[in-house]
């Protein structure tokens, strides 16, 4: 008596499915590699501790970022795509214990374990996009340029010194030109629920850290009147940040990548979300450094490292938002800029001004932006998608 053969289940999944608890797992990780990143800037806010923390956190990002795209393809209830998301987290969670040393006795292993998680990831595109030959297309294109990343990353890690930052750099490089490939293809379509919740999700992971380094600092300190008020003010900063970007935007973001399909989305994609939030999360982990540095040194003038921290991150999150929008929307929110630029401008200037005050001005030009953001809306001169 034959017997019908149960078929095989498909790595592809049919819908915009919800993040997978496999996924959150699997960011974990990043919270700690995030960390990690911060603590790079430790000793002097300068090109050298700044150029390596971006360098690195690069690496890093685009390591989520390969994944988040071939997860947002991927069913994953599949037992072989949880199992590879499994173990890409193992790995990652020694490339993220690597990292402070990454130009150090580690940048072997940090490059060997980042070229593995890329690697799980490849594997991933090739599994989901294998029944559909204009998708095997697309991803072939990327992988043959991204391997040629890797082994530079490989390289990079192996030979150290000057060459190491040359070798990493041909490999962002390449990361670009393989994305710019790769998303024009028609052969690629997105589920953008998923998709935006995704770096939604890793925008809350960086504004985590902010908390996450204040009450590091405030745990760490006896608790008077100056560091109880910087704490507060600190906190009332990252949910200001925070409405900036899921009060409205994020789900335009979400809502003008849903209205277009094939190259025109994966392009539209790769702008917004994979490369413009790059600049975003940099701008984040740049501010908890600021606010690390307040928090250890609540009295007195804020240091000048921690002045141009704060102005440098909160200029690059919220003008990487205004690019991000005007991308997706094609609209130019000017009034972030003129208030973003002017607050920071105050903030840099203000050399002998207490911590307190100077977190103060931040927050209340921040503050400021919102409420005109809100007048503007109700007025209806931004204009929905």
């Amino acid at each position: 008596m034959n017997q019908e053969s149960t078929p095989k289940k498909s790595f592809l999944a049919g819908t915009d499915q919800p993040v997978s608890f496999a996924e959150l797992f699997f960011d974990l990780v990043f919270v700690f590699s995030v960390t990690q990143v911060v603590h790079l800037l430790h000793g002097s806010f300068d090109w050298l501790h700044v150029g390596r923390a971006i360098l690195v956190f690069w690496l890093v990002w685009w390591a989520w970022t390969q994944f988040t795209w071939a997860l947002n393809a991927a069913d994953t209830t599949h037992n072989r795509i949880q199992f590879s998301i499994l173990l890409a987290t193992a790995f990652a969670f020694f490339m993220a214990v690597s990292v402070p040393q990454a130009f150090g006795t580690f940048s072997f292993w940090f490059a060997l374990t980042y070229v593995i998680v890329r690697s799980i990831g490849l594997l991933i595109y090739l599994w989901v996009s294998w029944p559909d030959h204009e998708m095997r297309s697309a991803v072939r294109t990327f992988a043959a340029v991204s391997i040629a990343g890797l082994v530079a990353a490989i390289i990079g890690g192996i030979v150290g010194g000057e060459l190491q930052y040359w070798l990493w750099g041909l490999t962002i490089l390449l990361d670009v030109i393989a994305a710019s490939v790769g998303a024009s293809s028609e052969g690629w379509n997105l589920h953008p629920r998923h998709f935006a919740e995704r770096h939604g999700l890793f925008v809350i992971i960086a504004l985590g850290e902010t908390l996450i380094v204040a009450a590091a600092a405030a745990s760490e300190e006896v608790w008077e009147i100056n560091l109880l008020s910087v704490s507060a003010v600190a906190v009332g900063i990252t949910s200001v940040l925070w409405w900036l970007y899921f009060f409205r935007i994020k789900d335009r973001l979400e809502h003008a990548m849903a209205h277009v399909k094939g190259g025109v989305q994966s392009s539209l994609g790769r702008d917004v979300f994979s490369l413009l939030h790059f600049p975003m999360i940099c701008g984040l982990i740049i501010y908890a450094y600021a606010i690390e540095e307040a928090m250890l040194q609540p009295t007195g003038p804020m240091t000048v490292q921690g002045r141009m921290a704060l102005a440098t991150g909160t200029i690059l999150y919220s003008l990487s938002i205004v690019l991000c929008y005007w991308r997706a929307i094609g609209k130019i929110m000017w009034w972030r800029i003129v208030f973003t630029l002017a607050m920071a401008g105050v903030v840099v200037w203000c050399k002998e001004t207490d911590v307190f005050y100077t977190l103060l001005i931040c927050f209340t030009g921040l503050l400021m932006l919102c409420l005109l953001e809100e007048k503007i809306q109700n007025d209806k001169v931004m204009i929905s998608p």
